[in-house]
């Protein structure tokens, strides 16, 4: 049952006042195809949010002097990527897009920031522990040697897309809550001189055991995509181990692939 503070937002007029809607009526390109990109660039900025009502179609065609065929035609191709639904009683409605993220050594709060995503970060444990022995072997340290443990929970647009675990040398760098909470790990690190240079990296998947479930807003036994990382400073200096889990509902990885010659 939703709750009182999860009604739908309209389409503030300020919102809508920003889209400028460059329609050309000669180019071969369909009109329904050029305002359905244009919209969906509106939603990947963020200035339509996930939440906004659109509007109904009528309203929408008389606004940009398109016939409504037109425009419903436009909204489906978008509902048809999940970008918008259609809600009996309440119209068509901006969903949470899914997060796509390029393959590359780079930091998933600059990622999100970059995407207008609006990233979040609520630090879940931060503390000192003996490193687990992948953690260990991944750092270059001896099993049982201490270990900074930083397990934080990253949202955007207030749902939560990935629960992030990093294991870090000791004498690293210096680390609060606040500033962990306020900005991304890796732009710590560039503040405290590292320069990354390098990582190794590999994605799975899994299913969501029930405390990941629990605070990433899934089912237990939901699919989640994994991804686990040991970087390199430019000295060669090993500076962070990471296993991350991330919502596959709300998330996925590109990547560019060259043919070899």
């Amino acid at each position: 049952m939703a709750k009182s503070g999860d009604r739908p937002r309209a389409v503030t007029e300020s919102a809508l006042s920003t889209l400028d809607f460059a329609l050309d009526r000669g180019s071969p390109v369909p009109l329904y195809h050029q305002l359905a990109q244009q919209l969906e660039a509106a939603i990947a900025r963020g200035v339509l949010a996930p939440g906004n009502l659109l509007g109904n179609e009528v309203d929408l065609s008389v606004r940009l002097g398109l016939s409504r065929p037109t425009v419903r035609q436009a909204i489906q191709s978008l509902v048809d990527k999940g970008l918008l639904v259609r809600r009996r009683g309440v119209g068509t409605q901006v969903v949470h897009s899914r997060v796509r993220r390029p393959l590359e050594l780079s930091s998933l709060y600059d990622d999100l920031e970059a995407a207008g995503q609006g990233p979040t970060t609520r630090v879940v444990r931060h503390e000192t522990v003996p490193a687990p022995a992948e953690a260990a072997a991944a750092l270059g340290l001896a099993g049982g040697s201490e270990v900074v443990l930083l397990e934080r929970l990253r949202r955007t647009h207030n749902q939560p897309v990935a629960l992030l675990c990093n294991y870090l040398p000791c004498d690293l760098l210096d680390l609060d809550d606040a500033r962990l909470e306020s900005t991304g790990l890796y732009r710590m690190m560039r503040s405290a001189g590292i320069t990354l240079h390098s990582a190794r990296q590999t994605v799975g998947a899994r299913s969501a055991t029930a405390s990941e479930a629990a605070r990433l807003d899934e089912k237990v036994g939901a699919a989640l995509l994994t991804m686990e990382r040991t970087a390199y400073d430019d000295t060669g200096r090993t500076v962070e181990y990471a296993t991350h889990v991330y919502r596959a509902s709300r998330y996925s990885f590109d990547f560019q692939l060259l043919v070899r010659s």
